[in-house]
């Protein structure tokens, strides 16, 4: 391979390398929530790992190549390629030590759960991640012996990362799974590292290496690539709260949002050269940058008003959030992004790309916990981004020229002064969401809002007095009045008063997931000695006062809450629960996959009595029919003795099983006994089971077992994606019909 050959090919595996890196870091952090839990903070440790993880390699090598440029130093980066490849294989049986670990130590050491959190994502994520950054300084020292760029390099690498973002949520985990997309993602990277090792000596050796003049000095460009790192950063978290409540909160939607990021940021890398080749400042740049983004957040605001009028054919919905997202986003991230290449490019030592790498990684990580934790909570997504893009114009105030200085503070002035005319008032006047309650009008009242590190979560009430919770823009659940009726609530009581009324003495009962506290008052009131009551979203509890239906059930002494996430929770229980029953957000929303596979259900059998009862929340309306099969099929693999109950008045589905397969569901129902008032009679009850033990098999017969390797509900929709989604309703309501009729 010549020199000219070996050019092109570096271009193409720093394309590869990125897209494995990207999708790498979408299946760390699955493998993570699911040993480990859903969490704002576990998904803020596995960022900071591997932010700081790539920050340290960084550093490290530079400071290894301080003194010395190998001759062949595409071979250092074939051995870093390939331990990142080797290290993804031992990913699934080592997530699988540190879920065991998580388990015991919680046992022993409720308090421990953090300090082993932190622990095991170390060890996991530690080695691939050091590598993944010790790239970059080796990456520069190619770029110069085979006379290419760093920054072109760089900007492929970063738009080989949006394609990989793409790749896993739409290919390699719908297709492959978990294990295989791994083992696919390791052969690539062990592909660049064998190709990188058969690369030519390149032009340059330690002896013809010449001093690059850098137009900033060091402590300057610290500071720029600090300032640009934290706002980016601080920005993603922000807007990405807004696109995810006007998207909702899928995987898919994540991955179009942060693919165009990353199509901007690699935009921004190709575009720096040619800026400073026409001495354009950087510092204008810089500031202008931030201008645009205060001017667009008033745009990212009203994402949801738009969203609702787009075709139903999830190809095109999601083609039209890409284009609506890049074509807002690109201008002002491209421009944001051209400042780290724009200085890797003046350096001519690894230790200062190191530095400079490092440095912008780890205020990225300081500019994600300060929006999650600090900014948002305080004063919203809106004014969060605002502040990210002040402080960016502020930066490119004191780098620019003079006559700039002056130009940049009028816009910043008119910037502002537009965001705050046109400010939407999210969380004060409206709620942002993707269903059509979100786009009411401003005489309904927004009773409380809170934005936090994972979720946002409002109160809206009606002018009939009718209430919603949103969570992330959905209308999760909602309680009408007496004289506003809404069917569908109906069902919620009934998840809690169902699997009860199928046990003879249910005294240990469970529910997973709060929303407005109609399902948990249920079970209270069904008389069980202990309700323990667990939810992710601690702002669920704080709202539960705006909803009188719940009748305050959080006060009673039986009851326990604890703010984790229902998997983790069960996992580390030793308790025996003789009823469990949850209703998750939707099927296919982030990381509810593990709250309806094979192996979540196996785990809540092992901690139910013998007799125990489970109910499942089966959304019709919300899914595809093969979902709605494969939630069936999944529910009939770990409890065979299932029937399937439908409220009358909303149509919703409710999955009972019980541990006992002797026992007769259709007809057994001892919990009838007691004498408790409720809005349904035996009769209606028991005509209320539309399939039962045998009909569910029939029904789920064409349904795929839902695993946490497959993903099915989370990254499953790419087999959907030329489907219209009211095609699927009609598919769900026939496919049920036809196995009710079935039983007649």
């Amino acid at each position: 391979m010549n020199i000219f050959q070996s050019r092109i090919a570096i271009h193409i595996l720093v394309v590869l390398s990125g897209m494995a890196a990207l999708s790498w870091e979408v299946i760390w952090q699955v493998k993570s929530t699911l040993a480990l839990g859903v969490s704002a903070w576990g998904t803020a440790l596995t960022l900071a790992v591997t932010m700081g993880g790539m920050s340290a390699g960084a550093l490290l090598m530079g400071r290894a190549l301080k003194n010395k440029v190998p001759e062949r130093p595409a071979r250092i980066y074939s051995t870093l390629e390939f331990i990142v490849g080797i290290a993804g294989l031992f990913l699934a049986p080592a997530f699988h030590l540190v879920e065991n670990f998580d388990t015991y130590m919680y046992g022993i050491a409720p308090a421990s759960s953090s300090f082993v959190h932190i622990v095991g994502i170390i060890l996991v994520l530690g080695v691939p991640t050091l590598c993944l950054g010790a790239t970059l300084p080796v990456l520069g020292l190619m770029a110069r012996q085979y006379q290419t760029s760093l920054a072109l390099l760089y900007g492929l690498n970063t738009f080989g990362a949006a394609a990989g973002a793409l790749l896993a949520a739409f290919v390699f985990i719908p297709l492959l799974g978990l294990t295989h997309a791994a083992w696919v993602l390791a052969l690539i990277n062990i592909g660049v590292a064998v190709i990188a090792r058969k690369l030519a000596p390149g032009a340059e050796t330690q002896k013809d290496v010449k001093a690059v003049i850098a137009q900033t000095d060091i402590k300057t460009a610290a500071f720029i690539v600090a300032i640009t790192g934290f706002a980016t950063f601080v920005l993603e978290i922000a807007w990405f709260r807004s696109l995810t409540a006007a998207f909702m909160s899928t995987t898919d939607a994540f991955a179009i949002m942060l693919s165009s990021v990353l199509v901007s940021l690699s935009a921004g890398a190709m575009l720096a050269p040619v800026l400073k080749k026409y001495n354009k400042p950087l510092g204008w740049i810089i500031g202008f940058s931030g201008v645009l983004i205060i001017l667009m957040t008033p745009v990212i605001e009203r994402f949801d008003l738009l969203v609702s009028k787009f075709a139903q054919v999830p190809i095109y919905i999601f083609i039209q959030w890409f284009f609506m997202t890049l074509g807002t986003v690109a201008l002002p991230v491209a421009l944001l992004g051209v400042a780290l290449p724009w200085l890797l490019d003046e350096q001519s030592a690894p230790r200062r790309w190191g530095m400079l790498y490092g440095l912008n990684a780890v205020a990225a990580i300081v500019g994600s916990i300060a929006a999650a934790w600090i900014l948002l909570p305080a004063v919203g997504f809106a004014r969060t981004a605002w502040v990210a893009g002040g402080f960016v114009v502020l930066a490119g105030i004191m780098l620019a020229p003079r006559q700039k200085k002056i130009v940049l503070s009028a816009l910043l002035a008119v910037a502002l002064g537009t965001a705050i005319t046109f400010e939407s008032g999210v969380g004060r006047t409206r709620v942002q969401g993707a269903t059509p309650y979100s786009a009411s009008n401003k005489a309904d009242k927004v009773l409380a809002a809170y934005e936090g590190p994972d979720v946002t979560t409002s109160v809206v009430q009606y002018q009939s007095g009718r209430r919603l919770l949103f969570i992330d823009g959905f209308s999760a659940t909602e309680e009408g009045t007496q004289n506003d009726k809404i069917l569908t609530e109906h069902y919620m009581a009934w998840m809690g008063h169902l699997p009860m009324l199928l046990h003879a003495d249910p005294k240990n009962a469970l529910v997973i997931c709060f929303g407005t506290g109609q399902t948990a008052n249920a079970v209270r009131k069904e008389k069980p000695e202990s309700l323990d009551i667990v939810d992710i979203n601690k702002n669920v509890f704080k709202l539960a006062g705006f909803f009188s239906k719940n009748e305050n059930v959080l006060a009673d002494p039986i009851v326990k809450s604890t703010i984790m996430d229902g998997r983790a929770f069960i996992r580390r229980t030793n308790k025996v629960y003789d009823v469990i029953t949850l209703e998750p957000m939707p099927p296919n929303f982030a990381g509810v996959n593990a709250l309806y596979s094979k192996e979540f259900y196996s785990l809540a059998r092992a901690h139910m009595s013998d007799n125990g009862l489970i109910a499942q929340w089966l959304p019709f309306h919300l899914v595809p029919a093969h979902y709605s099969e494969s939630v069936v099929k999944t529910f009939r693999e770990v409890f065979p003795n299932a029937i399937l109950w439908i409220d009358p008045p909303s149509k919703t589905g409710i999955l009972l099983g019980s541990k006992n397969d002797a026992a007769d569901l259709e007809r057994n129902w001892p919990g009838l006994e007691r004498f408790i008032k409720r809005d349904m009679s035996t009769a209606e009850i028991r005509r209320a089971v539309k399939l039962g033990r045998d009909e569910m098999e029939r029904y789920a017969a064409s349904g795929e077992v839902i695993t946490d390797d497959n993903q099915l509900l989370s990254y499953g929709r790419a087999a959907h994606l030329l489907r219209s989604l009211e095609k699927h309703e009609k598919e769900n309501q026939k496919k049920l019909n036809d196995a009710i009729n079935s039983r007649r």
